[in-house]
């Protein structure tokens, strides 16, 4: 840490350069009066960085607390620190067109008020969304109702929907550990997540897009802004775009490149991104887009200005995601394991020497273990390791070798007295998960969690250690999701209706059953078909002539959305046994929103 440049002021110049004006106050409200956004409480981070941060941290989230409208060069315009992400607005014709909306209409609207305020009544005549993340499209309501061009890139509908259809409610529970999002935003709390300070709470939106943009070098014009798109798939999402706006020599790497070390893998959960993909779309961003920018910008942090520095920050980020990658596979066919290699490996000096190398979202660590299971899966190779126990099972037995809970809670304190919390945290969970009334052992596990997430100099790393330290202390915090416009909604496919159907079928439930409903879906002319069968439910389309099905229902897509909702049958046409669809409810189970973490 000492070798870390905090001499170097460069970061805070970039990010205060082209400053208009802030939200004042810095708090944003729903329509019914709930607060979505208040920046207000981290007025702390102006202060010097306490015993219980990271310095490297702190540094992070003081440039990430910087809030308010910005010029990046004439006609260009970006509003930070108004939600996860920053919206990006480009001086057209007759308008402007708006990137990335941010991921709340209260949060969008709010940032769209502060640029007008200092710009003009300008109409929104344009909007573009870089990826389907939430953050950079759920505020699209905020700025237009529609009847504009929305630009995307190929795919962009089917990920934004699918991003958390399937395992929705176990990413939004570990997103409150991801996020910290019950913790006190103060010096011993919540220092944002690395991206930014949080996630805005307000109502999400999704406007489908008009237009796809589905090669790299495709050229589209919108109010008179000029915009040659770069594909980026797998570089940071599933479905993502860079763009160079030459009339401005400005490129938007969207969350391609920014100042940090994204997360391979999103420790709420997420698909594994292909690595070595994403340093591929960075060399060719430096080499096909750079050199027609004097400015480059994300929807995350703060610009680059200069054609040297552009291309130093492109070249260092590309050689940081290849080196990851390059190193984990050749470690991994020499035997290493995924943890052995994320205890081994080390950047090179002038990675390490750069702050936009550093993990504060993703880590080396955590980055490293995703690249090996994306290659390699769970197994590590060793049998030992093939058919463990549960982790309640494991703990009971550990704590009787061990001794019981009250000598794993006496090796504990010698391992914490050595500063050792890292083997510290792995006897106590043990203890805890034996016995969750074991006060002693959730107490200390408690104050271990803590110590670790102060020194942390991850964001994400810092939250899962305090939010662990929260709930052994308070109980469970349930998640607090945004809310969610019906638009969203109507987006899903008919196909991923049932496959959210599917997913909650209990299967030794439905072992017995087996029917079969026909769906005709009368506004889209298609005909569907689910098969309850052996506990699984199958879904096709334009279902064979087999046996008929034991109930037909003629209905719009909006009534099927409505039926998976709860709201009933009213107004669908019914032919035949009706008993088959209330057999068909009767085997789905429900999520638990508040599963336990850090108790069994």
């Amino acid at each position: 840490m000492a070798d870390l440049p905090f001499h170097d002021r460069g970061d805070f110049d970039d990010a205060d350069r082209g400053f208009i004006a802030e939200l004042s106050p810095a708090v944003i409200k729903a329509a019914d009066g709930r607060i979505v956004w208040d920046l207000t409480p981290y007025a702390f981070l102006q202060d010097e960085c306490p015993e219980t941060a990271h310095p490297s941290l702190w540094r992070q989230a003081q440039l990430c607390a910087r809030q308010g409208l910005y010029e990046v060069t004439a006609g260009l315009y970006q509003v930070r620190g108004l939600d996860l992400a920053n919206m990006t607005l480009v001086e057209g014709h007759d308008g402007v067109v708006v990137i990335d909306p941010l991921g709340s209409v209260e949060c969008a609207a709010a940032a769209l008020k502060l640029y007008r305020a200092h710009r003009g009544d300008r109409p929104v005549t344009g909007v573009v969304y870089t990826h389907p993340h939430t953050d950079h499209f759920g505020g699209a309501r905020g700025v237009t109702r529609g009847g504009v061009p929305i630009l995307a890139p190929a795919g962009f509908l089917e990920q934004a929907v699918s991003d958390s259809l399937y395992a929705g409610p176990a990413m939004t529970r570990r997103a409150v550990y991801l996020h910290g999002s019950a913790l006190l935003r103060s010096p011993e709390g919540r220092l944002g997540s690395g991206l930014g300070l949080a996630l805005a709470t307000g109502t999400r939106s999704l406007l489908p897009p008009t237009l796809e943009v589905s090669r790299t070098g495709q050229e589209e014009t919108v109010d008179g802004v000029h915009m040659i798109f770069q594909l980026t798939q797998d570089a940071g999402g599933p479905a993502e775009m860079a763009l160079l706006l030459p009339g401005h020599r400005a490129l938007h790497l969207a969350d391609h490149a920014i100042h940090d070390q994204h997360a391979v893998l999103s420790l709420r959960g997420a698909p594994v991104h292909d690595v070595r993909a994403w340093a591929r779309s960075l060399d060719r961003a430096l080499s096909l887009l750079a050199p027609h920018a004097d400015v480059a910008f994300a929807a995350h942090h703060w610009p680059t200005w200069g054609g040297d520095g552009i291309a130093r920050f492109l070249a260092r980020q590309r050689d940081l995601y290849a080196y990851l990658h390059d190193q984990t596979l050749r470690l991994l066919n020499k035997g290493l394991t995924a943890a052995e290699i994320a205890e081994s490996l080390r950047l090179p000096p002038p990675l390490e020497g750069a702050w936009h190398a550093h993990g504060y979202h993703g880590s080396t660590g955590h980055n490293v273990k995703a690249i090996y299971q994306r290659y390699l899966g769970w197994f590590d190779g060793n049998p030992a390791r093939l058919w463990q126990h549960p982790p309640r099972e494991s703990a009971l037995r550990y704590v009787e070798c061990l001794g019981g809970g009250a000598a794993v809670v006496a090796l504990a304190r010698r391992y914490v007295a050595e500063n050792d919390l890292r083997f510290a945290a792995e006897l106590l969970n043990h203890a805890v998960f034996a016995d969750e009334g074991n006060k002693e052992a959730r107490d200390l596990l408690a104050e271990v969690y803590t110590r670790l997430g102060h020194g942390a100099e991850n964001a994400a790393w810092r939250n899962f250690y305090l939010m662990g330290a929260l709930e052994l202390a308070d109980g469970i915090v349930p998640a607090t999701p945004g809310r969610t416009a019906p638009d969203v909604l109507a987006a899903l496919s008919v196909a991923q209706i049932f496959d959210t159907l599917a997913v909650r079928v209990d299967g030794p439930r439905a072992w017995h059953e087996r029917l079969a409903i026909d769906w005709h879906l009368t506004d889209l002319g298609e005909h569907h078909r689910t098969i309850l069968s052996n506990g699984a439910l199958i879904h096709q389309q334009d279902p064979p002539a087999a046996e008929p099905p034991d109930l037909t229902l003629r209905l719009t897509k909006a009534q099927l959305v409505e039926l998976m909702a709860g709201k009933g049958v009213e107004g669908v046409t019914r032919e035949g046994d009706t008993g088959a669809l209330k057999r068909l409810v009767a085997v789905l189970d429900h999520p638990i929103p508040d599963f336990a973490i850090v108790t069994a």
